[in-house]
């Protein structure tokens, strides 16, 4: 009996020492677990910020080639826009000439021509356009500018009655509105 005391005691040892180990166990698996999640939360932080560096570098992409393509369409707005008083006198000389009935002058007036269709012609290349209203057009506030407004028979209020200057877009943007005369309601 004695024997079997000693056996159970011996036992019941082996028992608490398994417990023991087994509860030591559970506890590095617990610490194993915790770690393992700390890690896929860092993982998945990680790979939040590497997905939104990676959306900012598509954005900052995309702004820069919108800003090279108007910076490419646009970027001679300023050199184009003092080149349109260049046109207007250059313009004002060929109606002048155009009075003249002198041989003299038709080879001025040929040459100015050829001046004016020529700086037509860079113009063009550059995506810069005329805007040429007609008299009895409608008046269009994007695209033309009221210089003064007048009551004429025959014609509706917003009709214009002359054109001063005519007006000139760079692509899709307005440089210089063409400037008009405007019909009033006749009285």
């Amino acid at each position: 009996m004695a024997d079997q005391k000693q056996e159970d005691a011996f036992l019941d040892d082996i028992d608490e020492a398994t417990l023991e180990e087994l509860a030591e166990e559970i506890v590095e698996i617990s610490d194993e677990e915790l770690e393992l999640e700390e890690l896929k939360a860092e993982r998945d932080d990680y790979k939040d910020k590497f997905m939104r560096a990676l959306a900012d570098a598509e954005n900052a992409r995309k702004r820069s080639d919108r800003d090279r393509r108007e910076a490419e369409n646009y970027g001679g707005s300023k050199l184009a826009r003092d080149m349109l008083p260049v046109y207007d006198n250059m313009k004002r000389a060929m109606d002048a000439a155009a009075e003249s009935d002198s041989e003299a002058d038709k080879a001025l007036v040929e040459g100015v021509e050829l001046t004016m269709r020529e700086l037509l012609n860079v113009f063009k290349k550059h995506g810069i356009f005329q805007i040429s209203p007609a008299v009895g057009d409608q008046f269009d506030p994007q695209h033309h500018e009221a210089m003064f407004e007048a009551p004429v028979p025959n014609t509706k209020a917003g009709d214009i009655i002359q054109v001063m200057t005519e007006g000139f877009m760079l692509h899709d943007r307005l440089l210089r509105p063409a400037q008009v005369g405007v019909s009033s309601t006749p009285k």
